[in-house]
């Protein structure tokens, strides 16, 4: 019984840890605007996937925070469960972007996070 309790408060301890480890990663965009600079953006975030500059000086980039999954599933045409699943398909999720969007002074202006 000694050795279940504390295999428990491991595993309790593990997703606590888990826990405060993803909510540190969380940005708090709305914080950042009016401070926050294009150069300090590449310098976190790396060099953005797509930008493009407005003839006002304004600059929009996004970058990708979370790559979309595959998965797979199976789809039964059979009456009867024992012949089994007729096929299987696969997809994917959608990858998950925050768009950037820096005024001609590279400070940020708004930010917004969509899906593709």
């Amino acid at each position: 019984m000694n050795l279940v309790c504390r295999s428990f408060w491991k595993l309790c301890f593990l997703l606590l840890l888990l826990f405060v480890a993803g909510c540190a990663t969380k940005i708090d965009w709305a914080a950042r605007v009016g401070n926050y600079t294009y150069d300090q953006a590449v310098n976190e975030l790396g060099p953005p996937e797509r930008f493009a500059k407005l003839d006002d000086g304004t600059l929009v980039a996004e970058w990708m925070y979370s790559r979309g999954r595959p998965y797979v599933y199976a789809e039964s045409r059979s009456v009867s469960p024992d012949f089994g699943p007729s096929y299987y398909r696969v997809s994917q999720s959608a990858d998950f972007y925050w768009r950037l969007t820096f005024g001609p002074d590279h400070k940020l202006l708004s930010w917004k996070k969509f899906a593709r």
